[in-house]
């Protein structure tokens, strides 16, 4: 029924994907995912876990987040109530990309989503109120893997576009890439 339209960023693996939406004076329907169309446009992931997050004001910054080892997880993304900055960020030793990021605006209006493979940091910035995420894992979620890289890392410098953030203990606390055990190798 719907088709979908992956563009390609800077970062090989990083896409952003865009559905087809059908709309009329009533509102408007979209397929959120098909595994038979997103495996022909080249992603092919065996989701099991769905994911949803939500944050009441504008400026909340979640992230850079990543579970480290086997335990990783590709995300596919998306904004359903708002709009947020979403970034991902080459976690991975020896790639040519290496603590690049790449940054997308995702919204409940232009209905994008964000594929972002295994070895990549996660984070995303709230630019409304009342924000809701969505997002899909192709492993469980693993508590003793968990980990986070501080959020303002020089040697990743992303541009939030704001100072004014609010952040977790979790992630105002969390280490400088170079102090993390991010294991994450290019190629492995």
């Amino acid at each position: 029924m719907g088709k979908i339209i992956v563009t390609k960023t800077s970062i090989e693996g990083v896409l952003i994907v865009e559905p087809t939406v059908f709309g009329d004076g009533r509102g408007w329907f979209y397929e959120a995912y098909s595994k038979r169309d997103y495996a022909a446009a080249g992603i092919d992931y065996d989701f099991v876990q769905d994911n949803r997050s939500f944050s009441t004001v504008k400026g909340t910054l979640r992230g850079i987040h990543f579970q480290n080892g086997s335990a990783a997880q590709a995300k596919l993304v998306w904004c359903s109530q708002g709009e947020v900055l979403d970034v991902a960020v080459d976690l991975r030793k020896g790639s040519p990309t290496y603590l690049k990021w790449e940054a997308v605006k995702l919204t409940e209006e232009n209905k994008k989503q964000f594929m972002i493979p295994r070895g990549f940091g996660h984070a995303f910035l709230t630019l409304t109120d009342n924000v809701e995420f969505c997002y899909k894992a192709d492993n469980f979620y693993n508590y003793e893997a968990d980990r986070s890289i501080r959020y303002n890392d020089p040697d990743i410098a992303v541009d939030w576009g704001t100072d004014q953030l609010i952040l977790s203990e979790k992630d105002l606390g969390a280490p400088l890439l170079r102090d993390s055990d991010c294991s994450f190798i290019y190629g492995a």
